[in-house]
């Protein structure tokens, strides 16, 4: 039976929204961080009085404000306040250089930034760097976030995040639409610089709709926890679109997410929902800090980021009893939009559309390609983000009518479900055939001794063949002796022309901060 969706009026402005959705639970616990709680109702006081403070900063409807902050209460406060006010927030990664934010800075034309203490040598650089950038432009004022538990009054001449808030709830919300801007996030810039992507009131209902209610059916007696940072589109319909549209609570973690830091909270709050990326399950399972079933509360996981390998998502399972529903989604499209279901998990695929969403695959002509082949992903669905600023040639070449083109690679399986095969520039074309990095890179971690794997093609007199690279699990040796295994345990899986020639041995794979693997920075290793 087809999922009912339905959408949201016309005037819309989806912090009001979540407001008045709350309206009854002013009393509950809406965040916990590491310092502090917040209730629904101190939430939607706090966002109307940073939604004044932002009109008696001189901020005005429709500007940019740049939000540098870790996951703190501070940052849903400031993100709905701004989306009360018919401000435009960007949101932005906290792991990223001061030359990078000048350029954020810049191209969004801020009105103001907002840092966290601990991140102000950065972002003071990047602010000194912005007059380079743009001659005779003066950088944006800054507001310091309240500090964590681990900072020491860090930048404290400067206004603080108490003061913005230190005056009269806003008595109205912008009368927006749902199709008005609402705020940015910034693509990861993997292929040259990050592009300001740009979503609306709706995209963030939307994704609550679809995904939020039919897949993950997240409740009001859920508590959510998401390794994954509010920065990412990822971590943002995590931590806050989906929790908020049903009254849940929400475990908020400043800190970088580590397996001891993460295995703390699973004890210590005991979150229902879990949402993490594939390394991150990895490198929990492999831990010495890994929760007993009985220490954990845990009755549904998500993981996005990366194709989760089966052999992870199946000892997960195991030891925890919970699923993992493993998806893809991109910060065009602002969440996922296929994915796993509850009771119906097949660990090593990415599942099926998520209601409200279309896929097809094509080939490089843009015809569609059949069951079983690999083909470019398109999608289809009302999350999509309207444009990336300021860059009209990729838009035009990603954003193509009601379709988006993913820049990822499929194919699908007779019963429906979707198999990854990486990113289109990761492909490789091995003795004339198609090789998924990420096919060999599962196999090799189905072995009791490979932790991760990252594979390439190498250049061999002109011809390309695989090479991985391989995170050993603790305890296990380096030896010519195991690289022998490893290479037949795929040869004796997949097709022989994909096993990996070459197979070095490292501490760690590079990775971006939802932890994808940055192959072409193991490429420069070659």
């Amino acid at each position: 039976m087809e999922a009912v969706l339905t959408p949201p009026p016309a005037n819309f402005n989806f912090a009001a929204h979540l407001e008045a959705l709350n309206r009854a639970r002013a009393a509950k616990t809406a965040y916990l961080d590491d310092t502090r709680a917040l209730t629904y109702g101190e939430l939607a006081e706090q966002s109307r009085r940073f939604a004044t403070g932002l009109t008696r900063a001189g901020i005005h409807r429709e500007e940019r404000i740049l939000l540098i902050m870790l996951d703190t209460i501070d940052l849903p406060i400031a993100f709905l306040g701004a989306l009360y006010a018919g401000v435009v927030p960007v949101v932005v990664n906290t792991l990223l250089t001061a030359d990078d934010y000048a350029y954020m800075i810049a191209h969004s034309k801020a009105q103001l930034v907002i840092a966290s203490g601990a991140l102000m040598p950065t972002v003071q650089a990047a602010l000194d760097k912005v007059a380079e950038l743009a001659e005779g432009v003066a950088p944006p004022p800054c507001v310091v976030s309240r500090p964590i538990a681990s900072e020491t009054g860090a930048a404290s001449a400067l206004p603080t995040f108490d003061a913005l808030v230190d005056g009269p709830p806003s008595a109205l919300p912008a009368a927006t639409d749902g199709d008005d801007i609402a705020f940015w996030l910034y693509s990861s810039g993997s292929t040259g610089k990050p592009k300001g992507t740009v979503h609306t009131h709706a995209n963030l209902y939307w994704t609550a709709e679809t995904y939020g209610r039919h897949v993950l059916g997240i409740r009001e007696d859920d508590i959510a926890f998401s390794a994954a940072k509010l920065f990412f589109a990822y971590g943002l319909g995590n931590a806050l679109t989906f929790p908020l549209s049903v009254g849940a609570t929400v475990v908020l973690m400043a800190e970088r997410p580590t397996a001891q830091a993460v295995a703390k909270r699973l004890r210590e709050h005991r979150p229902t929902i879990f949402y993490g990326v594939p390394t991150l399950y990895a490198n929990l399972l492999a831990s010495p800090h890994l929760p007993a079933r009985e220490d954990v509360a845990l009755r549904l996981c998500t993981s996005a980021g990366e194709a989760l390998p089966r052999e992870i998502g199946e000892r997960f399972t195991a030891h925890f009893g919970a699923e993992i529903l493993d998806g893809i989604g991109s910060t065009e499209m602002l969440h996922i939009f296929l994915s796993n279901r509850a009771g119906q998990v097949a660990y090593g695929t990415t599942g099926e559309p998520v209601p409200g969403y279309a896929v097809a695959l094509r080939d490089e002509d843009g015809h569609p390609v059949p069951d079983g082949e690999i083909g470019d992903l398109y999608i289809k669905g009302p999350s999509a983000a309207l444009m990336y600023w300021c860059n009209r040639d990729k838009s035009r070449a990603t954003f193509l009518g009601e379709w988006l083109k993913s820049g990822d690679k499929y194919q699908r399986l007779p019963n429906g479900y979707y198999v990854y095969a990486g990113r289109s520039d990761d492909m490789l074309k091995v003795s004339g055939q198609y090789v998924s990095p990420i096919e060999v890179e599962m196999v090799l971690m189905q072995h009791d001794a490979v932790l991760e794997a990252g594979v390439v093609g190498r250049d061999d007199n002109g011809l390309t063949k695989t090479q991985a690279f391989v995170v050993l699990k603790p305890g296990v040796m380096p030896t010519d002796e195991i690289a022998t295994e490893l290479k037949a345990f795929v040869k004796a899986r997949l097709a022989p022309h994909k096993y990996p020639r070459e197979l070095v041995f490292v501490d760690d794979l590079p990775k971006t901060a939802t932890g994808k693997v940055q192959r072409f920075k193991l490429r420069e290793l070659l």
